[in-house]
């Protein structure tokens, strides 16, 4: 009776009310700049209307929120049970995308795979990317030693990580680095020893390094993206030096930056009003991977920063779930989707306001585009499941002061 009683309330509990209002404004909020932007779509791209961007991007939005809270009604240990088969799916989809993959240059440069029989497309790489971090939570919760690693543990662990990071790079630069960079810190988090991970990130680099000189100076890596990324670190760190004389082709490259720049001190401090960016017809991606550009100009620095407040809001509700969860795999898995969030967040802004090179990542919830999206809210529904979690725990007397052996027993 007790257990009924207790899936009863599992079922119906919601999760962190705070999270939840946060995932609203900002996915209400999105609706504007999209709508703004995706005009560019339409007069530069040739690619449908702003109604009808408009339109697909609300009913992601709303399936998105669907799905997160959909994700509520399943329990978090049993999405870690099932991590493993979600990776084999997600490497497999991986494979067929490097030979049936399509390239998409209105909304992303990034290989996508169709789905047979639908007009619809995704992105393989960023199911691969949760997947690959929920299976190293579930990994690390129940199967390590975190102080001596047998070569079952490191096989089990760094190679499902080079694997996913060798099957995106050569489309995906730059969520191939996220998916690396994401996998170390959900190690470090983890407690794996920090000799372990001190090694795998020398080894990582090493392997790195090898294969951007492979793919430069010989053609074994064909159709890779490497001349891409070097261009545009040379560009950034070019744009970078002082007393520069531009030429008509350094101006070329730096075009994105420096239309991005003039948004964003076009806005200044109270913006030009929704709808009103002078610059997104000429700022490419801008619905996209440069959206925070066009916020700026249209909410001024002013918006920007209750924007990056609710963000902020979000991040630190998602450490203050973490805290509280009495079992470590809820508490890794609650903190491993919040570095996921905060880091392409982080990564997006910075683009932006011309602090990194040049990526292509979108800003969380809010870009255009499905499968980011979509992924978001999947990680926020896991966030939100564990959160309905803690009190159930609680009601259970499963308090922090339980061993960790007994406590992950439950999951």
């Amino acid at each position: 009776m007790k257990t009924n009683q207790t899936e009863t309330k599992i079922e119906y509990l919601k999760g962190d009310k705070v999270l939840w209002a946060v995932i609203i404004l900002i996915s209400v909020f999105s609706v504007f700049p999209v709508y703004s932007a995706s005009s560019n779509l339409e007069y530069i791209v040739n690619n449908g209307t702003t109604t009808s961007h408009l339109l697909k991007h609300v009913f992601f939005v709303v399936f998105g929120l669907g799905l997160m809270r959909a994700v509520g009604f399943v329990k978090y240990e049993h999405i870690g049970k099932l991590s493993t088969i979600m990776l084999g799916i997600s490497v497999v989809l991986l494979l067929v995308t490097m030979f049936s993959g399509t390239t998409i240059d209105g909304a992303s440069a990034s290989r996508w795979l169709t789905i047979p029989g639908t007009p619809f497309s995704f992105q393989p790489s960023s199911v691969a990317y949760l997947s690959l971090i929920i299976y190293l939570c579930r990994y690390l919760t129940k199967r390590i030693n975190r102080e001596r690693l047998a070569l079952e543990n490191i096989f089990y662990i760094f190679v499902p990580i080079l694997l996913v990071f060798g099957l995106v790079a050569k489309d995906n630069g730059s969520t191939a680095l996220m998916i690396l960079i994401v996998s170390i810190a959900v190690l470090i988090v983890g407690q794996l020893n920090w000799r372990y991970v001190a090694g795998f990130i020398g080894i990582s680099g090493v392997a790195i390094v090898a294969l951007i000189l492979i793919a430069l100076n010989t053609t074994l890596i064909q159709n890779n993206r490497v001349h891409t990324w070097m261009s545009r670190v040379e560009v950034f760190f070019d744009n970078k030096k002082d007393n520069q004389i531009e030429t008509e082709a350094d101006k070329a490259k730096n075009y994105q930056v420096m239309q991005a720049k003039a948004a964003i001190v076009h806005g200044g401090i109270s913006g030009m009003g929704p709808g009103k960016s002078a610059l997104k017809q000429m700022l490419p991606q801008s619905a996209s991977d440069f959206i925070f550009a066009i916020i700026v100009e249209e909410y001024g620095f002013g918006g920007a920063l209750v924007l990056i407040a609710l963000y902020m809001i979000m991040i630190i509700r998602i450490v203050m779930i973490a805290s509280k969860m009495p079992a470590f795999f809820g508490t890794l898995l609650v903190l491993a989707m919040g570095i996921m969030i905060f880091v392409q967040l982080t990564v997006n802004i910075a683009v932006a306001v011309n602090l990194i090179p040049v990526t292509g990542q979108p800003l969380p919830l809010i870009s255009y585009g499905g499968t980011s999206m979509l992924v978001t809210y999947a990680q926020l529904g896991l966030v939100l499941n564990v959160s309905s979690r803690i009190q159930v725990y609680d009601e259970e007397g499963l308090g922090k002061k339980q061993s960790i052996e007994e406590i992950n027993d439950i999951a």
